[in-house]
């Protein structure tokens, strides 16, 4: 049961009465009661009149439409505040089935989401963290809400990088090719410092580019083991950290290659390309640099090549023509902002982003250390992942408490915020933590395991049962604002909430030393409680160990 969407709709018909045309209630939840209305307090702007009398004149006319429901009454300096009845609460969290009620999407899309994007032939770093951690959980969250969710792993695997490690491959013997991805980073490093130092390799590699992309037989071999190696390592990864992504998930910048000529074509086509110092570029309107100069979409560079200007066009072509998608979802860092909505406008612009499809770029801060600064080794090196996941489970009790702290950190803040990475933050037992919850949901089934008997009825006869009935009900609201938002910082919060609740509940309302009707009452409760947070940290990729 949505209560405040429920309360809204009775308290509409009041609010508007009173002021003489439609007006939104707006309820939400509140410290000073179960919810609040600040209805009142806009029409006094509109109306003149004081806020207090107009919220006086509210609840008294409110008294029929909340009948059996709820009671209203006013606070200064205008507020409505509800108090929903027990027996509502009661019967509504006695209603709650397997999905805790929340309702499939009344209209499911089709959602493509592009996460994670790690480059070929490198370990991914801890820079890869946050892409995949929230582009997962809202994966999950979209998922289970019933849209027809595309996992798009944008795998860097073309162009340039590979022309240089290939060559590099070639000269020590192919046959090495099957190296640990560890090896291979090394081996890009040398091919890199190659590469800017030395003209001959410098032009080799190049060339490597041109036979890559022709079909040169020992290039795509090469250029196959290296994608497929990485692929396996990666796929590693992704099941150490526990999120969905499977090997059907990547698709690579070479998926998109013989779709970039096109995507020229079509561009010059509509009149959209302008030519500048040799490149083809658009330059979509809004759009100026530091000097106030337009600012251009580079398609095609003065040497032929294709960026990813025009990589990110082909796949917003296909994945809005071809895959019909309804939602398109980028989860990359903040720093990609400019970017993305400038592929956005020349992707309408080009009729490949129809009206009726939507593209987002869901931004994100950074992972700093202790001194505000890119999170990095003490010798100044980048994290690699797998070096981070093993000390997660070094630090922690369990593989689960240790990936979950991490995800759980990263997905309580607002995601366009930097955070501190902070082993003993995050690994706390108390405070707004993943082992604070993951140690909520255990205790709670260990009640069940200790012989409990059968969960009844809900009778609200304690504040603290109160008030955790009040905080179930607020699951729906919390994973439809996730979603809504794609912000998981939501579900998170409400789930600590849930969980100080319980706590509250659990040291005031014994459950097994209680009898009777009392007993079968709380059981529900906590049960409740179990499911929500098991469903709830679920589907922000978080498990719960048997025991802690």
């Amino acid at each position: 049961m949505n209560l405040e969407a429920l309360l809204a709709d009775r308290l509409a018909a009041p609010l508007a009465a009173v002021a003489g045309f439609p007006v939104d209630p707006v309820v939400r939840r509140s410290q000073h009661a179960d919810f609040q209305s600040a209805a009142a307090l806009a029409l006094a702007k509109r109306t003149g009149r004081p806020p207090w009398a107009i919220a006086t004149d509210v609840a008294a006319a409110a008294s029929a439409h909340l009948a059996g429901l709820a009671t209203v009454r006013v606070s200064r300096p205008g507020f409505l505040n509800v108090t929903v009845d027990d027996a509502v609460l009661a019967s509504a969290v006695d209603d709650l089935d397997d999905r805790l009620g929340v309702p499939p999407a009344a209209r499911p899309e089709r959602v493509v989401i592009d996460y994670s994007a790690p480059n070929a032939a490198k370990e991914m770093q801890i820079g890869h963290l946050r892409s995949t951690i929230i582009g997962d959980a809202l994966a999950q969250l979209l998922g289970w809400l019933g849209h027809d969710v595309v996992r798009a792993n944008h795998l860097g695997d073309w162009g340039t990088p590979f022309g240089m490690l290939i060559e590099h491959m070639v000269e020590l013997g192919h046959d090495r090719a099957r190296h640990s991805l560890g090896d291979l980073t090394g081996f890009y490093r040398v091919a890199r410092a190659k590469f800017d130092s030395d003209e001959d390799f410098r032009v080799r590699a190049r060339r490597r580019v041109v036979a890559l992309q022709s079909g040169d037989e020992l290039s795509r071999t090469l250029w196959t083991q290296l994608v497929e190696q990485t692929e396996r390592n990666f796929l590693d990864t992704y099941a150490r950290l526990g999120v969905t992504l499977t090997g059907g998930d990547f698709v690579g910048e070479s998926f998109y290659q013989e779709r970039l000529a096109s995507v020229v074509d079509d561009l010059a086509a509509r009149g959209l390309l302008v030519e500048s110092e040799g490149a083809l570029c658009v330059f979509p309107d809004g759009f100026t640099g530091r000097d106030g100069e337009p600012l251009p979409l580079i398609v095609r560079k003065s040497d032929g090549g294709f960026g990813y200007a025009a990589t990110d066009l082909a796949a917003v072509r296909h994945r809005a023509g071809d895959l019909k998608a309804d939602r398109l979802l980028y989860v990359v860092g903040a720093p990609q902002r400019t970017h993305f909505r400038m592929v956005f406008a020349v992707a309408r612009a080009a009729g490949w982003l129809p009206a009726a499809v939507t593209a987002e770029h869901i931004e994100f801060g950074s992972i700093l250390g202790d001194d505000g600064k890119a999170f990095r080794t003490r010798a100044g090196d980048n994290v690699r992942l797998d070096d981070l996941l093993d000390e997660a489970d070094s630090r922690a009790s369990s593989a689960a408490v240790g990936i979950g702290a991490i995800k759980y950190a990263d997905l309580a803040g607002d995601r366009r915020s930097d955070y501190v990475f902070d082993w003993d933050r995050m690994l706390a037992s108390t405070g707004n933590t993943g082992p604070y919850l993951q140690y909520a949901c255990a205790r709670i089934r260990s009640i069940f395991r200790r012989g409990a008997s059968e969960p009844g009825p809900v009778v609200l006869a304690e504040p603290a049962e109160r008030r955790l009935a009040l905080a179930l009900l607020g699951f729906e609201p919390a994973v439809t604002a996730a979603a809504d938002l794609r912000e998981p910082h939501r579900l998170a919060g409400y789930l600590h909430d849930l969980a100080v609740a319980f706590s509250a509940f659990y040291e005031t309302c014994p459950v097994l030393r209680s009898d009777g009707a009392t007993r079968a009452s709380r059981l529900t409760l906590a049960d409740r409680t179990a499911r929500t947070l098991g469903l709830g940290l679920g589907l922000l990729g978080i498990d719960i160990p048997g025991e802690m």
